[in-house]
């Protein structure tokens, strides 16, 4: 892997902003779909049903199971294609436009947030089950205060678990802290040489910020270091793949093959590698994702390249992967409010989730097309100062940065 001629740097960056990475969408859909899965097997899990006398135990769990990983493999792509974006955009991380890029996640972010809230804070006024806000110590305008404070996350290992609705707000916390602080950190660190290695060192320290929490349980599961670690690895990974490529196609497969094979052993079997790597398992699985996102950047610049089209409603999941992450609790509270409603038999609870997987991925469509897109576009045109850039159409633009 040698040093890149300006003009090679330049075509690994525009690749961001480009037709959108299959391989990159593929990514989120299988992450967005375990998370989705995961929420599911909390209430109803395939181990209890038919499914156990088929399938072992440990595949069974690699299905339920992953939902948590699953949002660390998110938390390394939204630092990568941030990045990329940025990098594209404005040609290195110093030069960045923190008005602009304010504005831009500012459009992205906050209309599902902002009608999300307003859609659980009606259900919570009116009593509706598993929506009312009960525990001791909250309280329906500290949530929201929580939520648009960027420290939900912070209020749950604090105060225990919100509704599942508000729950998955915990994770946006920690990605929009990282959009605030993102475009100040490029500007102050001029020296690409510096912010690579405070990024190593914060990738490095998953494990430890991770381990440390152990006395909290929630706290640990939320906290805003490993969380911050996970993106930082991403954010390292963008800035490797525009420094550096490979001289053939075959070193581009390792990286692939070498994040996949990583990626797998978290998901599949990291109940064995747990006893050795404990809160490392972590670590391996965002260098892992790293390795896949850089090899998958650079097979983008070597040419269109098509992807295998079996798998391309796994790939629109990806697409739509913030619109299902906020959308899809509405989806699993209400099928095990009737499961539970019509005491159905647990054996036969795998059948539960063949209509909640195109009933979550509906919902996040739905969703796009008639709130985040065209309020995003909206947004965008309002708030940008640049004509031109407000013009651009958002999906045009928005390949890999609608994280």
């Amino acid at each position: 892997m040698g040093e890149m001629s300006v003009g090679a740097k330049e075509r690994i960056a525009m690749t961001s902003l480009g037709p959108r990475n299959p391989g990159i969408d593929l990514l989120r859909g299988l992450s967005i779909l375990l998370v989705v899965l995961h929420h599911i097997g909390l209430r109803i899990p395939l181990k209890h049903g038919v499914l156990a006398g088929y399938l072992p135990e440990w595949v069974l769990g690699a299905i339920n199971y992953n939902g948590y990983e699953s949002v660390f493999v998110f938390f390394v792509i939204s630092g990568f294609l941030i990045t990329g974006n940025a990098l594209h955009r404005w040609g290195s991380l110093n030069r960045v436009d923190a008005r602009a890029f304010y504005v831009r996640r500012v459009a992205r972010i906050a209309p599902c947030l902002l009608a999300l809230l307003v859609v659980l804070s009606v259900l919570h006024g009116l009593g509706v089950q598993d929506y009312v806000i009960h525990r001791q110590g909250q309280s329906l305008p500290r949530a929201l205060f929580a939520a648009l404070g960027l420290h939900l996350n912070w209020y749950e290992g604090h105060f225990g678990y919100l509704p599942g609705n508000w729950d998955v707000l915990w994770s946006l916390s920690i990605e929009e802290t990282f959009y605030l602080g993102f475009p100040i950190a490029c500007l102050f660190i001029r020296r690409t040489w510096v912010l690579m290695l405070a990024l190593i060192v914060l990738a490095l320290s998953l494990p430890w910020t991770h381990a440390a929490l152990v006395d909290n349980e929630v706290w640990q599961e939320k906290a805003y270091l490993p969380g911050m670690a996970a993106i930082a690895t991403g954010v390292l990974g963008a800035l490797i793949a525009a420094r550096w490529q490979p001289g053939e196609r075959w070193a581009v497969r390792a990286w692939i093959e070498a994040g996949c094979l990583g990626l797998a052993s978290i998901y599949l079997i990291e109940q064995w590698l747990w006893p050795v790597l404990r809160d490392g398992c972590l670590l391996l699985l965002t260098l892992s994702v790293m390795c896949l996102l850089i090899g998958l950047q650079w097979r983008q610049a070597m040419g269109a390249w098509t992807p295998w089209r079996g798998l391309d409603w796994l790939r629109s999941f990806g697409r739509l992967s913030y619109e299902i992450y906020l959308s899809h609790m509405f989806v699993v509270t209400a099928l095990i409010r009737v499961f539970r409603m019509y005491d159905a038999d647990m054996k036969w609870g795998v059948l539960w989730y063949l209509p909640a997987v195109p009933l979550c991925w509906l919902l996040g469509a739905l969703v796009a097309r008639w709130l985040s897109v065209p309020c995003e576009r909206w947004l965008r045109a309002r708030l940008s100062k640049s004509p031109v850039a407000s013009a651009t159409p958002v999906l045009a633009s928005a390949s890999d940065e609608r994280a």
